[in-house]
């Protein structure tokens, strides 16, 4: 995405910067004051998806939010490190050039994900993970397998991103979208995924995302993840369902697991406040 063409108009544009840290050049928003708390955003979104947690946190915290490679505004360096182990260490090397030493990393979705691999190569006890909607479990059977390979193969074929933003932007496909995840959005809210779901980098970039993901390493380390964790869930969730973030929270050695009510997928646009209330308690619980 250009940003000269939504700067205007972008979610805490105010706040934005770049940063050349190959192979990457990184979008990052950073607020407020006090311990470092970085957000990672899921699959397909972009820091607008912390439109509304952002000015919560940083009453007390100092956040920093980043889109990640080729998604959002930063641009993709080399389309061979979109995979889970490859961002994590992308986004490590970024910590350390720009000297971030966040007290807690909170990941959505996919992002959660990030943000355990992330805590593993940062080597920071200290550091906090806050999941939301954790997307901590791979697809069942023959899915499991088809899946990763039809997103492999769509990622290879050039046409197939431009395809899907043009039909994207027609009639209410990103109302569809949204409300296939269990969340109900603002118009405002909305008209922020649009622009996401019809630049042709941006899908492209999801597509690489998803093509190279492989979780069944980190799944198999949750047990000897020691960091401090808080995965929160919602039980109206049509994506991810809550029992992934319970069964994951009781394979971490100091997992915790909260349940919302009435919130989907998309939980912390839906009630900043109120994942923000738990996300604030956790870490100051931590710190006691």
């Amino acid at each position: 995405m250009n940003w000269e063409d939504h700067a205007a108009t972008w979610p805490h544009a105010q706040h934005s910067r770049f940063s050349l840290c190959k192979p990457h050049h990184w979008h990052i928003q950073s607020a407020g004051k006090g311990p470092l708390i970085l957000l990672l955003h899921g699959a397909g979104g972009a820091t607008q998806s912390w439109r509304h947690l952002l000015p919560v946190l940083a009453k007390q915290f100092s956040i920093v939010a980043i889109d990640l490679p080729g998604q959002g505004f930063t641009k993709l360096g080399a389309q061979q490190r979109c995979g889970l182990d490859a961002m994590a260490e992308d986004i490590a090397l970024l910590c350390r050039a720009e000297a971030w030493q966040p007290s807690a990393i909170v990941g959505h979705s996919a992002g959660a994900a990030i943000a355990l691999q992330l805590y593993q190569e940062l080597r920071e006890p200290s550091t906090k993970v806050v999941g939301i909607n954790a997307a901590l479990d791979t697809f069942n059977g023959l899915a499991g397998v088809l899946f990763p390979m039809i997103a492999r193969a769509l990622s290879m074929m050039p046409l197939v991103a431009d395809i899907f933003s043009a039909t994207s932007s027609r009639g209410n496909s990103v109302e569809k979208l949204i409300k296939g995840t269990g969340s109900t959005l603002s118009l405002q809210d909305l008209a922020f995924y649009r622009h996401l779901i019809t630049d042709r980098s941006h899908v492209s970039a999801t597509l690489q995302m998803m093509s190279q993901w492989d979780l069944k390493p980190l799944l198999a380390a949750l047990p000897y993840i020691s960091a401090g964790t808080l995965l929160i869930a919602s039980d109206g969730d049509l994506t991810v369902p809550a029992s992934v973030s319970r069964k994951a929270a009781e394979r971490l050695p100091n997992g915790q697991f909260e349940l919302i009510e009435g919130l989907g997928h998309l939980a912390h646009e839906e009630d900043a406040e109120r994942v923000g209330a738990l996300i604030i308690k956790f870490l100051q619980d931590s710190t006691k």
